[in-house]
């Protein structure tokens, strides 16, 4: 009960904090690890893509909230997209050299937090999720 709420909350915070970034990114750029155009023509194909994220994780996190049925096959969702584009930022950070402009850029740490969580968040999801999904 107490894990299935932390989760809950826990991917609604994230949807949020998902939302709050892409804000970020739009308005100020402080978000931005680089404002090279190869950098920025990346990280702006991904908006579409987070927003469905983060719609599975809020209605995942709803629905583990209220422990409704259809919680775990969102949460399988959520879990899925989280882990594919944690995967797919970490790939493109590690061929172009990124993770090591950490020491000096504060847009790259926050990255790094960022691509460390979705990827544990994404097992985490999908690990609650899976044995719900079974009982259903």
């Amino acid at each position: 009960m107490i894990a299935r709420r932390a989760l809950g909350v826990t991917l609604i915070v994230g949807a949020i904090v998902t939302a709050l970034y892409w804000w970020s990114y739009f308005t100020g750029g402080d978000v931005m690890a680089s404002h090279e155009h190869w950098y920025t023509a990346f990280e702006s194909s991904f908006p579409v893509a987070d927003g469905w994220m983060a719609l599975c994780m809020a209605a995942a996190g709803a629905g583990l909230l209220t422990n409704r049925p259809w919680a775990s096959p969102l949460g399988l969702m959520a879990g899925s997209a989280l882990i594919y584009l944690a995967a797919m930022d970490i790939a493109f950070n590690v061929e172009n050299g990124l993770y090591a402009q950490a020491a000096t850029n504060d847009a790259m740490k926050a990255e790094i937090v960022i691509n460390v969580t979705s990827a544990l968040l994404g097992i985490w999801t999908i690990i609650a999720s899976w044995p719900r999904q079974r009982a259903l």
